[in-house]
């Protein structure tokens, strides 16, 4: 008997198939297919007063047209129109790659066809150009692509009139990059898009083509406009930039960064490029948790002593009565109970760098001590008859301010301003949001690869709150974040809120989104306002009233029906019942 022949959708074909789907084009779509919009929009958020805007994990800038216009303007007059067209393409071929990259990362589970479909929506909403798809269509086994698109209301095209009048060849050159960009990100091999028809030269609106590269021809010169080739170095110049997507640097246990993205991070790492090879002494100033250690170890690796030894030693953990044995070593029979010669931790650490971290709680006297070990780089073990020289460069670390404490007379001047010769002050985490997002990524991999489990990422939820948290034990505090997310997350999952925030942090205001006509408003899970009684949404609030208030929604929506709230908030039956009865909210039978 034959089997009855049955129809599937895309979704679930790429499902039975592991997501591999070689082959797709655009009419297999159905109506509304995800990503939609309005998942799109639900990534873009504003952080009101903090003066940022995120696309998911990437900042972005409002900028006006007319400026963006005026720019473009500049420097057609001044490099000519070819140069012009060849900077605008590659910065549109970028854009496009970095969105692309964001699908990727906040839509995971999508098969290629939706993938490529969500571009023209991230391209209107971004607010260059109306963007319709007409037709495209791909096979990734014999490397083909070809897609057209309808443009309207394209602002480049607007700007090139206002400036120039009408054109006589398509003028929308960033519009054209981004698809490029795009398309050549997710399929995998260089896509190039044309504009045939421009409203820059007339037309009621644009028209633009897509195809793999090779349909175009050799001397296609966009290979060269997007990087793909550079013929001509001279005009177009390539340079490799470091960028958040770029390993990072790991400090000595895999847990520490050293490198940033922010204009803050940027100067302190140009401070210690600047001191590295020299041999003056460095004060890092920073609050704790900023990663003063890690920074002195980057310094002593960039520095000529690199071969020699690294030795960090934390002053207030060390006890009055033992600051002198412990720093310059103590001879046998000195006191009751040296049994043998010690050095101590100039002598362990001659030739190579020695850190001192929280300087400042180290007693008046004791600091005599080191003032004098600094400025004659001899020292004395105690009970010993002779000095002993010591080739060692002292790098000191503070989390309060020492002049201060000079001020209030519990910090000597002399050694203050024998450590204060080169002061680098290390910018605490919330000043340095951009970056947020690679420490995040960094964190999931290390702790994802230590404790053998497979996260796929974070939640808007989550993404939101972590950007928007200030972190008062900064980068420490943000890698226990992450990796009790990593432990409390699902296998396979994604880590959410209530993966992160323990109940004894304050949960982070979300930051502002758009609403479905375009206005911006807070997030359906932001319930400050209500909890604390209609006051600012900036005002933190116990994160177990927020996950009270979020389950007790979820039963009043599903009328009781414990089962069904779970299904809807995405958790297991037995994880909800074991967090109502946590929060007494669970009903007897």
């Amino acid at each position: 008997m034959k089997s009855r022949e049955t129809l599937i959708s895309l979704a679930e074909a790429s499902r039975r198939a592991s997501k591999i789907l070689t082959r797709g084009a655009s009419s297999e779509l159905g109506t509304g297919a995800a990503p939609t919009f309005e998942d799109l929009t639900e990534a873009l958020h504003f952080a009101l007063g903090d003066g940022r805007i995120w696309l998911n994990d990437q900042r972005m800038v409002l900028m006006q047209s007319l400026v963006l216009g005026r720019l473009r303007a500049e420097i057609i007059d001044a490099f000519g129109t070819e140069a012009a067209k060849a900077i605008f393409m590659r910065v549109g071929y970028m854009q496009g790659l970095r969105d692309a990259e964001l699908i990727q990362k906040r839509f995971p589970n999508e098969d290629l066809t939706h993938a490529l479909a969500a571009g023209p929506r991230v391209h209107t909403l971004e607010g260059f150009v109306k963007v319709t798809t007409k037709h495209f269509e791909f096979d990734g086994t014999r490397g083909t692509y070809f897609g057209e698109f309808y443009w309207d209301e394209s602002s480049e095209a607007a700007e090139h009139i206002a400036s120039y009048g009408l054109a006589s060849e398509p003028v929308c050159w960033l519009q054209t990059g981004y698809p490029s960009g795009y398309t050549t990100q997710l399929f995998g091999k260089p896509v190039i898009f044309r504009e045939i028809e421009c409203a820059g030269m007339g037309a009621k609106r644009c028209l633009v083509v897509g195809q793999h590269a090779d349909a175009w021809g050799r001397d296609a010169p966009e290979r060269e406009y997007f990087g793909l080739e550079w013929k001509n170095r001279r005009s177009y110049p390539a340079r490799t930039v470091k960028t958040q997507n770029a390993e990072p640097v790991a400090g000595p246990d895999g847990d520490g960064i050293a490198v940033g993205v922010s204009a803050s991070f940027v100067r302190t790492r140009l401070l210690l490029q600047k001191v590295a090879e020299t041999e003056a002494t460095v004060l890092f100033v920073g609050e704790s948790g900023v990663g003063k250690e890690l920074f002195s170890n980057q310094l002593h690796e960039m520095s000529r002593r690199a071969k020699g030894p690294f030795v960090a030693i934390n002053c207030a953990a060390i006890p009055e009565n033992l600051v002198e044995s412990e720093l310059f070593g103590v001879e046998k029979g000195a006191f009751t109970g040296a049994t043998s010669s010690r050095p101590g931790y100039f002598e362990r650490a001659s030739g190579g760098t020695l850190f001192l971290d929280e300087v400042a709680s180290l007693t008046y006297s004791a600091q005599g001590k080191l003032l004098r070990a600094l400025q004659e780089r001899k020292i004395e073990r105690v009970g010993a008859a002779r000095t002993t020289h010591v080739d060692v460069r002292v790098v000191a670390a503070s989390n309060v301010d020492l002049a201060e404490e000079v001020a209030a007379n519990r910090f000597r001047q002399d050694l203050y301003f024998r450590l204060c010769v080169f002061p680098i002050a290390i910018p605490p985490l919330r000043e340095r949001r951009d970056d947020i997002p690679l420490l995040m990524a960094h964190f999931l991999s290390t702790y994802s690869k230590r404790h053998g489990k497979t996260v796929t990422g974070f939640t808007r939820r989550a993404a939101d709150a972590l950007l928007k948290y200030d972190y008062p034990g900064n980068i420490r505090e943000l890698q226990n974040l992450v990796e009790r997310g990593v432990v409390y997350a699902d296998e396979g999952g994604q880590i959410d809120v209530i993966h992160l925030f323990a109940g004894s942090e304050p949960l982070p205001g979300f930051t502002v989104n758009l609403s479905r006509e375009g206005r911006l408003g807070f997030t359906p899970f932001d319930l400050t306002r209500s909890l604390s009684g209609g006051g600012s949404a900036q005002e933190p609030v116990p994160f177990e009233d927020v996950e009270r208030q979020t389950y007790q929604a979820a039963l009043t929506r599903t009328k009781g029906n414990v089962a069904a709230a779970a299904r809807e908030l995405g958790i297991s039956r037995a994880k909800l019942d074991y967090r109502l009865k946590r929060l007494g909210l669970a009903t007897t039978a």
